[in-house]
């Protein structure tokens, strides 16, 4: 039996080559770094809590609901736009159809995790058992597994090709088209978390892709509601 040859790959441009889409792929990797952190946190600490407390259960579980949210809006935002995008931009579309299968693959899996999370808090916060409680423990290790896996591929084999082919201008469209499944409130809170782990150019950049307005409120409010938020979840503050 033989094996089929695997699909060729685009090839990513050489480090020197001018990166067009840098805006881009700054928000992924800021965005992927906080989901991997916040799902591994919430996994450790789901484990070590009271099984039976409804007020601690409640804000894990809404804490979980809001990564699943951020993390199903984020793929269907790169499904619909930015992959359809970057085909457009690329010479090579038809190397890039086959990684897009494979990330494909990969989301699908990422999303089934995030729905069996979802089932498991209803679980827990139904039963209040010490074995429901576990289930959602696993249930974020094993959805942490996956993200780590499924964004370090698309980190290698997409994020380059992004830098490289993406015209500025179609960012700037996929940024104003995306919808986002957040209150105003939420809003903020994920761009603190989005912040903490930012290095000062990262800070700099998301500050500048929100709007005045929501820059404002971030200074006023926003900033202050964030680590009272962390300090409720985790009991700590922030680093930053």
């Amino acid at each position: 039996m033989t094996t089929a040859p695997a699909p060729s790959r685009p090839t990513p441009p050489p480090a020197t080559d001018a990166p067009a889409g840098s805006r881009a792929v700054a928000y992924e990797h800021v965005l992927h770094r906080m989901v991997r952190r916040e799902l591994r946190l919430l996994g450790e600490l789901v484990a070590w809590a009271p099984a039976g407390d409804p007020a601690r259960t409640a804000a894990l579980t809404a804490h979980a609901d809001l990564l699943g949210r951020v993390l199903l809006a984020h793929h269907a935002t790169e499904r619909d736009l930015l992959w359809p995008a970057l085909l457009r931009a690329v010479p090579d579309a038809d190397a890039l159809r086959g990684v897009l299968q494979e990330w494909n693959a990969r989301s699908a899996g990422v999303d089934a995790g995030l729905r069996a999370l979802a089932t498991a808090a209803r679980q827990w916060a139904v039963a209040g058992t010490a074995r429901a409680r576990d289930a959602v423990a696993l249930a974020c290790l094993d959805l942490a597994g996956a993200v780590e896996a499924h964004t370090g591929a698309e980190e290698r084999d997409l994020l380059p090709l992004v830098a490289a082919h993406l015209p500025a201008a179609e960012w700037r469209a996929i940024a104003r088209a995306a919808r986002s499944p957040l209150s105003g409130p939420e809003q903020l809170l994920v761009l603190g978390l989005a912040l903490e782990d930012a290095c000062p150019a990262e800070r700099a950049r998301l500050l500048a892709g929100v709007g005045r307005g929501t820059r404002l409120v971030w200074r006023l409010a926003g900033r202050r509601r964030h680590r009272a938020a962390v300090v409720r979840l985790r009991g700590a503050p922030p680093a930053r």
